[in-house]
């Protein structure tokens, strides 16, 4: 065997050998360093900005002068008595 594969095999014999309760976190930690290794090897072409943009889709919703309308946008979306709740409260 090769050393790589010694080094998995211990791994899957420790966590064979770990009580159930802490599972949990060592998955949401190779979550993190499956995520960690995929982001080091793309290149840092992109600026803080253009993740921003792209992550909020600002400019793609196809309205102009959003700004503008603010205030009749918000009275159409939030119901004078409920708020913000999407489902409306029948039964008082």
């Amino acid at each position: 065997m090769d050393g790589i594969t010694v080094e998995r095999q211990k791994l899957v014999e420790a966590v064979n050998t770990l009580p159930d309760d802490v599972l949990l976190e060592l998955a949401n930690f190779l979550d993190y360093l499956r995520y960690k290794s995929v982001n080091l090897k793309q290149p840092e072409n992109k600026n803080a900005a253009d993740f921003l943009l792209t992550v909020a889709g600002l400019g793609n919703s196809g309205q102009h002068d959003i700004s503008e309308r603010d205030e009749e946008i918000l009275s159409n979306e939030i119901h004078p008595v409920y708020g913000w709740n999407l489902k409306l409260n029948n039964s008082a």
